[in-house]
């Protein structure tokens, strides 16, 4: 299951302070919390008594600022290294849960899942950072699909005046550049749009932030990341959505979202923005949930250039093979 690259789990927003919160990655469920001091902390979800759910506990906050969680069944309390105190003793236990290794940079909170590191962490998420503003996270779900075919869909440049018709009415779209550098890539494309009515914009006041060709640029990180690099008279976007394969019939995507304003009218529509996007994603988890995956595609359309670049680094992982789809 792409054993090697780095998955974003969680952005520190995410997570409030001594509240747990479950993640999944590579089958495994995992309880992540962020105690008053800052530090995150992350142990199996399986609480090494009876299996109960850590997730579903309560943090217990230390006198030093750090804190433990609590199994919600028999209230045991778990150290960030995974050690308890059992009734009746004074001794911390030895490690019965071993923590997942996480790489925190500033607010992003990344794993390998435990296997040796191939990709490494781009830098471009703490350039956006550091330059532009955080409007939040949006989006966050677990989808009932395989990795390969929500890798499919997120790089489908056909599906937006399909998938989404009734959300921009995408008339036409068209591929302008695809430019393959291995697990990394970008892709350019122009999207026709529908003119909005004065009740779609009362409906939905996010649309005056799209010009009536969509010109959008996506930058796709091979295969945990796909970023669409917006830019408009009232704002510049950093939309970043992160992949990650839950188990083998689920994946978990979520978004978040950096801008930067050029006029004081980005400020009253990036809510917006970010709603616009949480409908985006329901509609790719309601799609992506009425799929027969294992059926054999016997059409192929124009601008699949993306849905082959997905199946090339997949099926050969790390390595990097012939074709090159730049075009």
């Amino acid at each position: 299951m792409l054993q090697g690259a780095p998955w974003l789990l969680a952005h520190r927003s995410m997570l409030k302070p001594n509240q747990p919160m479950k993640v999944s990655l590579y089958g495994k469920d995992y309880v992540l919390w962020q105690d008053s001091t800052g530090n995150i902390c992350c142990l199996p979800n399986a609480c090494p008594h009876m299996g109960a759910m850590l997730s579903e506990g309560w943090c217990v906050k230390k006198s030093d600022g750090s804190s433990a969680i609590a199994c919600p069944f028999h209230a045991l309390e778990f150290d960030n290294t995974g050690c308890t105190v059992l009734p009746g003793t004074n001794k911390p236990t030895k490690s019965l849960l071993q923590p997942l290794e996480l790489i925190v940079q500033g607010d992003f909170i990344w794993s390998y899942g435990g296997f040796e590191p191939i990709i490494p962490i781009p830098t471009i998420l703490n350039e956006i950072a550091a330059e532009y503003e955080f409007v939040g996270y949006t989006g966050d779900r677990s989808i009932k699909t395989n990795f390969l075919s929500l890798l499919l869909n997120m790089h489908d440049y056909n599906h937006q005046n399909g998938t989404h018709r009734s959300l921009f009415e995408i008339e036409e779209v068209q591929l302008k550049q695809f430019i393959d550098d291995g697990l990394h890539s970008h892709a350019y494309i122009a999207q026709l749009r529908k003119k909005p009515n004065l009740q779609d914009i009362l409906k939905n006041p996010g649309l005056l932030a799209m010009p009536q060709v969509l010109e959008a640029h996506l930058e796709n990180f091979f295969p945990f990341m796909g970023m669409v690099h917006g830019e408009s008279p009232l704002l510049s976007l950093k939309e970043c959505h992160f992949y990650l394969p839950e188990s083998e019939t689920h994946s978990r995507v979520y978004v978040l979202m950096f801008v930067k304003a050029h006029h004081p009218i980005a400020h009253l529509i990036k809510r917006n923005l970010l709603r616009l996007v949480e409908v985006v994603i329901e509609q790719d988890a309601d799609i992506l949930s009425k799929l027969y995956t294992n059926t054999p595609q016997h059409i192929k359309l124009n601008n699949e250039v993306g849905m082959d670049w997905v199946r090339r680094n997949y099926a050969n992982f790390p390595a990097i093979v012939e074709p090159n789809f730049s075009r």
